[in-house]
């Protein structure tokens, strides 16, 4: 990779809202319908995602709540569609499950789960749920808003070659070491009967079963009994065509609420070497939750592919452009 980092900016554009309420990353996808592009998106709130359609980014309507069979229980959040060459779509979602063995039932321990669709997101079929926390991980006296360990937020993205899928996921186990966005491979071979087949990479290998070495380890972690933290978290990933190389963008929370310190970048040439990752470069103060792009070409502009410029998008909103320099 060039020494050279891409530069990356925020114009002003005019505001644009995803129909419904979101508190997630939106993954989409484009399918032919009729010999004409439709984009569909998956938009979810309070565990419960809704498929939205339109003919642009800017031009999508709400179809309705998406049903999951059997449904894992408790709240899903779909946050990455990969499909595949027949029109199959494979989701990867955020669940949570009451960390009721706490006796905190306003908390959550989040696991990541797959799903597949045949009908463009309509109805899915559950695959069952693919990364947990490790046992023991549990935090149950911590005092973060949220979660109480578990793993979660889960931007899942292709190899080139269509050979492997990555996850970047974060990880929020009682362990501070291990606190931070990491990655999970799996053979897209295995996409059907995706559960027990992931590796996880450590310390240099790609491993079963094991928590996984974070990016970024949290300048300081969650759990520790303090309401500041200072940890990176919620990555989305997309391949930039214009920069020929892969983008993440990802929060930097500066509290157990989770408050955002800022919106950072990270640039990579490869998906198979998480060392390859720059390190992470602020591009905005504050800002809210689950940063992502939404690629303008019509076709293939997504949450996964864009080229120099593409909607920035915060927790569904959209208020700036974000472009990218090389």
């Amino acid at each position: 990779m060039p020494s050279a980092l891409p530069s990356v900016r925020l114009v002003s554009a005019p505001p644009l809202v995803m129909p419904g309420a979101v508190d997630s990353n939106i993954p989409m996808a484009w399918s032919l319908v009729e010999g004409r592009w439709e984009l569909s998106a998956l938009a979810s709130w309070g565990g419960i995602p809704a498929l939205l359609t339109g003919p642009s980014v800017d031009q999508m309507h709400s179809v309705g709540n998406v049903t999951i069979e059997p449904h894992p229980g408790d709240g899903i959040w779909i946050e990455s569609v990969i499909p595949d060459e027949s029109g199959t779509w494979y989701g990867y979602y955020h669940h949570e499950r009451s960390a009721d063995e706490c006796g905190r039932p306003d908390r959550f321990i989040p696991r990541i789960g797959a799903a597949r669709s045949t009908d463009r997101g309509a109805t899915w079929e559950d695959l069952g749920i693919i990364l947990e926390g490790p046992p023991g991980g549990i935090a149950c006296a911590s005092t973060n808003r949220y979660v109480l360990g578990g793993v979660g937020d889960v931007s899942a993205i292709l190899s080139a070659d269509h050979s492997d899928l990555f996850l970047y996921f974060t990880q929020y186990p009682r362990s501070a070491s291990a606190q931070g966005v990491a990655v999970a491979r799996l053979a897209w071979a295995d996409r059907d009967a995706p559960a027990g087949r992931l590796t996880i990479w450590n310390e240099g290998a790609w491993l079963p079963g094991v928590e996984g070495t974070p990016l970024v380890a949290p300048g300081r972690p969650w759990h520790d009994g303090n309401a500041a933290a200072d940890a990176f978290w919620g990555p989305s990933i997309h391949w930039n065509a214009y920069l020929d190389r892969y983008v993440m963008l990802i929060n930097r929370a500066r509290d157990e609420s989770f408050n955002n310190e800022g919106i950072y970048v990270s640039f990579a040439g490869r998906l198979d070497d998480p060392r390859g990752w720059s390190a992470p470069r602020k591009f905005m103060n504050g800002g809210g939750w689950y940063p992502q792009v939404a690629g303008l070409e019509i076709g293939s502009g997504t949450d996964k592919e864009t080229g120099q410029r593409a909607r920035f998008f915060l927790t569904g909103r959209s208020e700036h452009y974000i472009e990218f320099t090389k």
